[in-house]
């Protein structure tokens, strides 16, 4: 579910091909997301999830996978 969810942001959102959104992509060389794109999508996810990333959190967070384990961990 909450890998789904991330995958329809970004799909939506970013217009990411669905075919490069697996947990091992990373944001940055794999989707290529810019550090302003980032910002986005930490917003995005924070209204559908309904949660605060921090900062510090998100130094941590390089792949889909990071994210998702994130978000179930946090929940």
């Amino acid at each position: 579910m909450v890998f789904e969810k991330i995958k329809q942001i970004l799909c939506e959102e970013f217009e990411v091909d669905e075919e490069y959104i697996v947990p091992e992509a990373n944001l940055l060389r794999d989707l290529t997301l810019d550090s302003i794109d980032l910002v986005d999508l930490v917003m995005s996810l924070e209204d559908e999830f309904e949660m605060e990333i921090s900062d510090e959190a998100l130094e941590d967070i390089d792949t889909i996978g990071d994210i998702v384990k994130f978000i179930e961990d946090n929940k």
